[in-house]
Formats: C-alpha cells, structure tokens, sequence
C-alpha cells in the first residue's frame, strides 16, 4: 500500500515539475528566437541608413563636383576674355609705336627739307651759322641717326641704345639728340628695365627742358613707375603732364591713363 502511494506521489512530482521544467525551457528558446529576429530587423534597419547615407554623400558629391565644373568653365571663359583684351592692347600698342616710328621719321625728313631749303635761300646766314657751330657732315649725321633707329624698329634694344648713345656723343648739339635720348629711355623700357628708362628719361628733360620730346619722356616715365608698382608716383607724373603740356597728344594719353585709374 505504502509502495503504491509513493509511486503516485512521485509520478505527481514528475508531472508537476517537468512540465514546469519545458514550460522554461518553452519560453527560453521564444525569448532568444525575439531576440534573433530584433537582431535582424536591426540590421536590416543599419543597412537601409547605410544606403541612404550613401545615395545622400553621392548626391552631394554629384552637387560639388557639378559646381566645381561650373566655376572651372567660367574661369576658363574669364581667363580667354583676359587673354583677347592682352592680346588687342598688345596689338594697340605696336600700332601706336609704329604710328610713333612714322612720325618721327617723317618730321625728320621735312626738318631736314625746310633745313635745306633755307641753306640755299639764306646762304649768308649759313656761313654764320656754320662758325657758330662744330663743322659736321649732315649726310653722316643723318645716316648715324637712322642706323640706330633702324635697330629700334626690328627690336634690337641693345645696338638700338649703343647707336643713339654714339650718335648723341658725336653730335651733341644735333636737334635730334633729344629724339636720340628719348628712344634710350624708350629701348630699355621695351627691356623692361623701367629704372634705368626713368634715369634715361629724366636726362632728356634735365638735358633738353625745350625739347618737344619732353612730353613723350614724361609719359614714358609714368609708365614706368606704374609697372614698377609706384602707381602713386605714375599718378602724379600724369597729371605734372596733363598740367604743363596740356595740348600735347602725350597729355591726351595721360588723361585716358588717369581716368582709368578712378
């Protein structure tokens, strides 16, 4: 009886606490299989932002470069602009300077024909003329003159500087001589040794104050002071210009130069 009665006590044990026993076991294995499918929908969540950070930084970079093109075509554009306007000031300049060059030859020639004319008419005055002055051989003066300046028209600065300093030795007195210096000055600002073109110049002025070159030096002078960054030293050298030769084409370029500079 006895055997019985324990043998029904521990089967209602069993029956008790086992089923107890899977109920955890039940719910465990629910907790972890919750915790697996958070754990998936997490990184399912990460990798979706991954690919929206990704599209947004493409984006992004897909804006930037973009800009980064647009300012590049529009400095290219500025850079072409800048280039044609040197190039046309390079080409206005050479036609000036050649427009110069004609000039100064074509005086030379009628300063020589009204010098000849005169001889002839005045012989008298000539013969008083010549016991004032050094004897000299005008053919050879001439001839020395145009050597040198056919050097500065082909671009030869240095023989074009040697040949008006040989001919101003030579021929001190020469009314070309301030024309002589004035292209000295003039050659080594086509070197661009602005300093030495401003000792240059300023000789012509100190040298010959009467010269109908001093104009021309003054502006010369100008510009080189404005490339050697004294623009406030240019700005009064043009307006000294404008002031003192007010009808002179030299003031007329410096009055474009100053208005320019406002």
């Amino acid at each position: 009886m006895k055997s019985r009665m324990y043998a029904m006590c521990a089967a209602a044990w069993l029956l008790m606490y086992g089923t107890t026993s899977q109920a955890g076991l039940f719910d465990d294995d629910e907790a972890r299989k919750q915790i697996a499918e958070v754990r998936t929908e997490q990184q399912q969540l990460s990798d979706r932002l991954g690919k929206v950070e990704s599209t947004v930084n493409s984006q992004k970079m897909l804006e930037l470069i973009n800009r980064i093109e647009q300012q590049n075509a529009q400095i290219a554009r500025l850079t072409g602009q800048l280039e044609e306007q040197a190039h046309r000031l390079d080409e206005m300049e050479k036609r000036q300077k050649d427009l110069y060059l004609d000039t100064d030859t074509r005086l030379r020639k009628l300063e020589q024909t009204g010098t000849t004319a005169a001889v002839a008419a005045t012989p008298a005055t000539n013969a008083n003329a010549a016991s004032a002055t050094p004897a000299g051989d005008p053919a050879q003066e001439n001839a020395t003159y145009d050597a040198a300046f056919a050097k500065f028209r082909v671009g030869n600065y240095p023989a074009a500087i040697s040949g008006f300093n040989g001919f101003i030795k030579s021929y001190p007195n020469s009314k070309y001589a301030p024309n002589a210096q004035y292209w000295i000055g003039n050659a080594y600002t086509a070197q661009r040794d602005y300093k030495r073109a401003i000792i240059e110049q300023q000789k012509l002025i100190s040298t010959w104050p009467d010269s109908g070159k001093v104009p021309d030096a003054m502006l010369n002078i100008a510009t080189s002071q404005q490339e050697l960054g004294d623009a406030a030293a240019s700005r009064k050298t043009l307006e000294e210009l404008v002031a003192k030769y007010p009808l002179t084409s030299a003031a007329d370029q410096a009055k474009k130069r100053l208005a320019n500079k406002k």
